[in-house]
């Protein structure tokens, strides 16, 4: 694609309603598509993509995705092919998304990877979740259900099942189905040794 090719699109994309204040890194491929109202920062790049209306994306590399309306996602944020995110999310700084679905009102706010995984409505995610979905060999597949409220510093080795309004401590490994309405906690307790002088 030439530059001139790139801003052209650019230009159909803003006669629709789109706002792009500054092109600047913006690459949009002529496959994607967006609804109207929704606004396009620098260092934007879209291929293959169908983004709904009301979105903001900054600084956001997407492929192969769906992002619907009213969602606000980035900066840094890479959405990799097979992701499909519902409405009104909020994805923030720092986090990869691949081949995952993310219901409606869900919240992964920063440094997180969730990768092979269903999640619900209206979850929380803290910062620093890594979703384990390759074991060496194959890749498997997590579900976290609607409400649940995923703690910081969360590892989830898949396959496991968390259930609906379940919540997993801060620094936890979850290795194992947490049920509904539970907390789970997956960390050793702390103990403070005396220093030897």
């Amino acid at each position: 694609m030439t530059n001139q090719q790139r801003l052209n699109i650019i230009d159909r994309h803003i006669a629709a309603g789109v706002q792009i204040p500054c092109a600047d890194g913006v690459i949009i491929c002529e496959d994607t598509v967006i609804g109207a109202d929704t606004t396009i920062y620098p260092g934007t790049m879209l291929f293959n993509c169908h983004v709904g209306e009301r979105v903001t994306l900054n600084n956001v590399q997407a492929e192969d995705c769906e992002i619907g309306d009213d969602c606000k996602i980035g900066p840094w944020v890479h959405l990799r092919p097979g992701t499909k995110l519902g409405r009104a999310l909020r994805v923030g700084n720092f986090v990869e998304i691949k081949n995952a679905s993310i219901g409606d009102g869900t919240k992964v706010s920063h440094l997180s990877y969730i990768g092979d995984a269903t999640l619900g409505k209206n979850i929380n995610v803290g910062c620093g979740l890594a979703v384990a979905n390759y074991d060496g060999k194959s890749k498997h597949r997590s579900v976290i259900e609607d409400g649940a409220f995923i703690g910081c510093n969360n590892s989830i080795v898949a396959p496991v099942h968390i259930g609906r309004n379940a919540y997993t401590a801060a620094g936890s490994v979850i290795t194992e189905d947490v049920p509904e309405n539970t907390l789970a906690i997956a960390r050793s307790r702390q103990v403070n040794k005396e220093r030897k002088k």
